[in-house]
């Protein structure tokens, strides 16, 4: 694994590092409009102006790319079907709503949205839209990347299959996958890959030249490969490269991505079925999308099952609403409500703990679900750049917020979201 980052693209990851470094340390750009920005501008393109696979994490160009991936990588469908699920519209003005930040400065919801970079956002509340904004040129039917968002999709899907009996959580990967028999993953559970309680060696730390996740990204070929690269060529060949572990499965909580496309692969073998077509199936196809979602695809035609989903903000929402009404449309129980139960009352907490993660203390991690164990019970589903699905099911409200943020890493906006959906949720329970 390490030798396969010898020919790194480093004209791509300069870049990365060290705009990534200066964020996280407080100099972030003012928040722009790609349109505005020029970016992709004139028929062709100025050169200036492109969003290419080697800038589109980048700032401002992600502010485009985000909602056009479809335009960069290749692709799978996602199908909707029947009817969309409507909800009743009650809007009222959120913006003014005063709270406190992480510093203890007085700000308001509304300035929340522009500092947080948003691109939009739903709050749903009894059922009912209560607020919905568009920024950054996106619209109703603007797919958007939700990154690590997808990885709960995955656990939903991977948890009702348990349920069902067609994945046995107790048994060993490589009994779904006997391609991964001698590799450090082989002998997590379904249940520690649900979780995120494996083992297995893989470092995600996006400003570090020499994390794991660098030959992720690569071998989905998510940046460009470098001349004379001759590491895995695709997310299967690079799993099977992860042969060192770093503790016993089962043990503690370690967040790492890949983890949600090796279960997505087991998943694929127990049913005979592609991610985007169990998605569309179980999801898409029942519970009211009102467009089609699509996963983004690695060069052999798998789907970028931890972070290649994408979809607009109202089917976003649907999903959060789903979970509310604990996997009910319409009189139809769509994801067994023993699943959505179990979510919402949350992993081991001290599994939890040892991963130290500050800015969520307390808080657990259930098929591949976030659980805040706050007085409202709150849980979610969270990607990069800015992706959150919040369900708090004591003040019966959802919120949907897409966003293009400078910053990757989400904790560095974990305590000011969690203030502003908290004051939300306290305004909407008056």
């Amino acid at each position: 694994m390490r030798g396969m980052r010898a020919g790194w693209s480093w004209f791509f990851l300069l870049v990365w590092v060290s705009v990534s470094g200066a964020q996280e340390r407080g100099q972030l750009p003012q928040p722009v409009d790609w349109l505005e920005a020029g970016l992709m501008k004139g028929f062709p393109p100025a050169k200036e102006s492109l969003v290419t696979k080697a800038n589109w994490l980048n700032y401002p160009q992600l502010t485009w790319s985000l909602q056009h991936a479809r335009e960069l990588f290749p692709t799978r469908n996602v199908p909707r079907g029947g009817k969309p699920w409507e909800f009743p519209v009650a809007l009222c003005s959120l913006e003014s709503i005063p709270f406190k930040d992480e510093h203890g400065k007085d700000t308001t919801f509304g300035r929340f949205l522009k500092d947080t970079y948003t691109d939009s956002v739903l709050v749903l509340h009894e059922g009912r839209v209560v607020y919905e904004r568009y920024f950054n040129q996106m619209t109703p039917r603007t797919p958007h990347m939700l990154f690590s968002v997808s990885k709960s999709i995955v656990g939903l899907l991977a948890a009702t299959l348990v349920r069902e009996g067609v994945l046995d959580e107790r048994a060993p990967v490589s009994k779904y996958v006997p391609e991964l028999e001698s590799t450090a993953l082989g002998d997590a559970t379904i249940r520690d890959l649900l979780d995120m309680r494996v083992g297995v060696k893989f470092s995600e730390v996006y400003t570090d030249p020499r994390s794991d996740i660098v030959a992720y990204v690569l071998a989905a070929e998510w940046v460009p490969t470098p001349p004379g690269y001759t590491g895995p060529k695709d997310l299967y060949s690079m799993i099977k490269g992860l042969t060192q572990r770093e503790r016993p499965h089962g043990e503690a909580f370690g967040y790492k991505s890949v983890v949600s496309d090796v279960l997505a692969w087991a998943m694929k073998k127990a049913t005979g079925k592609s991610l985007a077509q169990m998605v569309s199936e179980r999801l898409w196809s029942r519970m009211g999308a009102e467009e089609d979602g699509f996963y983004l695809l690695d060069p052999i035609g798998t789907e970028v099952a931890m972070g290649g989903f994408n979809a607009t903000l109202r089917d976003l929402g649907r999903l959060g609403q789903l979970m509310l009404n604990k996997g009910e449309v319409g009189g139809r129980q769509l994801i067994p409500r023993e699943v959505v139960e179990e979510i919402m009352a949350g992993g081991d907490r001290e599994a939890f703990a040892r991963a130290g993660m500050t800015t969520r203390p307390g808080w657990s991690y259930k098929d591949q679900w976030w659980v805040t164990h706050n007085e409202n019970g709150a849980f979610m589903a969270m990607g990069v750049y800015g992706q959150r699905l919040y369900v708090d099911p004591k003040a019966r409200m959802v919120i949907a917020k897409l966003g293009s943020h400078p910053v990757a890493s989400n904790a560095f906006t974990d305590l000011v979201h969690m203030k502003a959906f908290q004051a939300l949720a306290k305004e909407l329970s008056h």
